[in-house]
């Protein structure tokens, strides 16, 4: 398939420009961090909101300013006259989808986990605990996916292809993951490879993010917030009080389960069944050299 193109006035050298893929990524990063920092000043304008509605309120405006950036971007930038990658028509289907494919997934690799005797539930927590992990969630989901499958995936697909895409989007979303608190080189590579494929191809099999930020943010909030799991590294308090017990490479360890071998094994396989899927459904993009072959 065609990648997705800004819309480059004729006869303009600036535009041509500007409209290279690494101009645009330079630029989309750009965007990227105006959205940080103005939700660094809604944070620290609620500095009262840590466990509560209100920090689920300011999740949402969070994630609000992210994808504003992102229509800016793409509308004043690459002159697009619709976001894509937003397109409301069965949003709700892909997001919904998304949501159900993360909580079925991570029951899984918990259901294994407890299985080989690495977690067992020894207590429970009040339904309160859920807005924290919520809150989290929802940011994550949103502004990750904007980042990295809505300005970095897309913008390398459209000029290296789908595949060298895949693998750079991967490396990056893993290497990210490095700076967490109790993160390893095993963690980053769980994150590249779990997550950053099974991402990547639900971006490229939908060609919106509507699934993707489904999906990251139901396994989130699946993980610290129904199973009291650590989220990349970060100690999360759950409705299940869990006991884990183990080898790092059966639980995770520290970092949380995303860095568990079942992660590893049942996620990589649903990425890579929704590679097959895209591949079938034509949803790959080739490199610009073999385009203009």
């Amino acid at each position: 398939m065609e990648p997705i193109k800004p819309v480059t006035p004729p006869n303009s050298l600036v535009w041509r420009i500007v409209h290279f893929p690494l101009v645009l990524l330079v630029i989309g990063i750009a965007f990227v961090a105006g959205a940080i920092m103005t939700s660094a000043f809604v944070r620290k304008a609620f500095p009262e909101a840590a466990n509560n509605w209100l920090a689920v309120l300011i999740a949402v405006l969070v994630a609000a300013v992210f994808v504003a950036f992102y229509w800016a971007f793409v509308r004043l930038v690459e002159h697009r006259p619709a976001v894509a990658e937003f397109a409301l028509n069965g949003w709700a289907k892909e997001l919904g989808a998304g949501l159900l494919s993360g909580v079925i997934l991570f029951s899984i690799v918990v259901g294994i986990i407890a299985a080989l005797g690495g977690y067992r539930v020894i207590g429970h927590n009040p339904v309160s605990v859920l807005l924290p992990v919520l809150a989290i969630s929802i940011t994550s989901g949103v502004t990750e996916e904007i980042m990295l499958r809505g300005v970095f995936f897309r913008l390398i697909e459209s000029w290296l292809g789908s595949w060298i895409a895949l693998i750079l989007s991967a490396a990056v979303f893993g290497a990210l993951h490095l700076g967490n608190p109790n993160a390893s080189l095993l963690a980053g590579s769980a994150i590249a490879l779990e997550a950053g494929v099974m991402l990547a191809a639900l971006y490229m099999l939908t060609r919106r993010l509507w699934a993707a930020i489904g999906l990251h943010a139901a396994w989130n909030f699946s993980q610290g917030g129904i199973y009291g799991i650590a989220v990349s590294g970060f100690k999360q308090d759950g409705l299940i009080i869990p006991r884990i017990s183990g080898s790092d490479l059966l639980t995770g360890g520290s970092f949380g389960a995303e860095a568990s071998l079942p992660a590893i094994i049942v996620c990589t396989a649903f990425g890579v069944a929704l590679l097959v899927l895209a591949y079938r459904r034509d949803r790959f993009v080739k490199p610009f050299w073999l385009r203009k072959a």
